[in-house]
């Protein structure tokens, strides 16, 4: 059987080498342009990413939750640690905190203005992500799990999740907010509200994976 994988395999790569790629033909059409006149945003990456390829973001969204839900589940069952260490010298929790305000406004700006620059929401949760990190190693985890409790950090994140799936599968059905004008911050229809709901989630998601990960395995 093993022959017939590598008499495949050669054939694969025989046809690679001998048969041209198609290639379409483009005439004064910049395809970066064609994106953004379609999708009302300066952000090209943006519109692909919450127009052209919607269905991709969707279950992008999905795989991260079931991440998430995939960590609770399997150190479920396992023992808290008794003693968590912390970061305890002065100067690295004012670096670790500055940094973290840094991130935090940054993930703010990212999910705000993903549309008309360079970031967007997954860009803005990853930064949301990280300043929640560095406040995390720096301070009591019983704080951090009252902190997350309290602002029902979980039942937000399922939220935004939910809100996130109506509105694209509403945007995929045809029905969309007008555009307005081209580069201002109330542009691009339903894209801002779509970077911010995946920054939220992905923020918040980050969150109950780094509380879990402290609270079984300590600081990695």
């Amino acid at each position: 059987m093993k022959w017939i994988y590598i008499i495949a395999g050669i054939a694969l790569y025989v046809k690679m080498l001998v048969m041209p790629n198609p290639m379409a033909e483009l005439v004064d059409l910049s395809i970066v342009e064609t994106i953004v006149q379609d999708t009302g945003v300066p952000n090209a990456v943006s519109g692909i990413i919450f127009r052209n390829r919607l269905y991709d973001t969707i279950f992008e969204v999905v795989v991260f939750t079931l991440a998430v839900m995939g960590v609770r589940f399997l150190l479920a069952n396992e023992q808290p640690l008794t003693i968590i260490y912390q970061v305890n010298d002065q100067p690295s929790i004012v670096l670790a905190r500055l940094g973290a305000t840094i991130a935090a406004l940054v993930s703010i700006e990212l999910a705000i203005r993903g549309h008309l620059s360079p970031g967007g929401g997954f860009a803005a949760g990853v930064a949301g992500g990280t300043a929640i990190g560095l406040i995390a190693i720096t301070s009591p985890s019983e704080w951090m799990q009252k902190i997350y409790q309290r602002w029902q950090a979980a039942t937000w994140e399922k939220i935004s999740v939910l809100i996130f799936i109506i509105l694209a599968v509403i945007t995929l059905i045809g029905l969309e907010l007008p555009y307005g004008e081209m580069g201002t911050l109330l542009s691009g229809g339903i894209m801002p509200l779509l970077n911010i709901l995946v920054a939220i989630k992905v923020a918040l998601g980050s969150w109950a994976v780094i509380l879990i990960f402290i609270r079984y395995r300590g600081l990695l």
